[in-house]
């Protein structure tokens, strides 16, 4: 059996769901091979968590490069890069971009980008042939990031692909969890609309994209349905039974910075790449489905007492 070894930089709610999927049912679909799984975090508590799941993990931020990279990168065929840039770009490229170029067995890099390389386009949609063109300092710095990784596939042929993710949801991360806990508000911006997309579509274009490798491809991951916020606010609180908080105008709305900078932008971002390229079928292709999805799997993780991400 063919061996292959996954390291993510960033080793995070993505990477969980990534490993599990290679690690078991998309391991035998996909890629007939046994996996190995490592990877980075700042976290001295999650290092311990992933590795007593056997995930090999290193401490790695701006201020802790890993220790020994020809040693922890020897061997590595993938590479998922999900690290949060700075202004200066992105931490994985300035500290070990020449490590990287030196790997004899590198298949596929995937840098985790974001949407909000496209800016603001007034509700507009954009596609992966639109012009980045970033109106956040943090989607700024993601843009930055990617041109960093392209170009080391442009100058130095490394077989790198951009994905730019609409905004993140699953198990433990969705609109279920705000409305339980009691901080989910329903503010009304007109027109204004969020791409969104579920994690376990996420893992599905990674692994299609490692079975077909495309270098210096950019990729859309997205679901078929942007809409408002607060639509996706109702609808959760009707799954759980509970009262719909009130509509509150965008301009009465006191958002701490990071929401507020979520409302700057507005557009809609299509997918159709993904599709017709890696023949991607969405599992959840909207917030409805998706969200009955967060459901099922709350129903198993209570059954089983664990959930895809503690199974690596």
């Amino acid at each position: 059996m063919t061996k292959k070894r996954l390291f993510c930089f960033g080793h995070g709610y993505t990477c969980d769901y990534l490993g599990y999927e290679l690690m078991h049912a998309g391991a035998s679909r996909s890629f007939p091979v046994s996996w190995t799984l490592a990877g980075t975090t700042r976290d001295p508590e999650k290092k311990r968590e992933l590795s007593a799941r056997g995930i090999k993990t290193y401490i790695f931020d701006f201020n802790t490069p890993v220790p020994d990279p020809l040693y922890m990168l020897r061997d590595v065929t993938h590479i998922l890069i999900s690290t949060p840039p700075s202004d200066l770009g992105d931490t994985s490229y300035l500290m070990h971009a020449q490590d990287i170029i030196n790997l004899p067995r590198l298949e596929w890099v995937g840098y985790l980008s974001t949407t909000g390389s496209y800016g603001d386009r007034n509700g507009g949609w954009v596609d992966e042939t639109t012009e980045p063109r970033p109106t956040t300092k943090r989607g700024s710095r993601r843009f930055r990031a990617e041109e960093q990784w392209l170009s080391l596939y442009e100058q130095h042929g490394i077989p790198v692909h951009i994905f730019r993710l609409a905004g993140i949801y699953g198990l433990g991360r969705s609109a279920l969890d705000s409305v339980r806990s009691g901080i989910a508000r329903r503010i009304d911006k007109s027109g204004h609309a969020f791409s969104r997309v579920h994690v376990e579509d996420i893992v599905q274009v990674l692994i299609a994209s490692m079975h077909k490798p495309k270098p210096g491809e950019i990729y859309n991951v997205c679901d078929d349905c942007p809409v408002p916020s607060h639509e996706v606010i109702d609808y959760a609180c009707r799954l759980v039974g509970i009262d719909s908080p009130p509509l509150i105008p965008f301009e009465d709305a006191d958002l701490v910075p990071m929401t507020r900078s979520f409302y700057a932008e507005n557009k809609r971002v299509r997918n159709n790449k993904i599709k017709n390229e890696l023949g991607i079928t969405l599992k959840y292709p909207d917030y409805k489905s998706g969200l009955h999805g967060c459901l099922e799997a709350e129903t198993q993780y209570i059954q089983h007492g664990k959930t895809k991400r503690s199974a690596c």
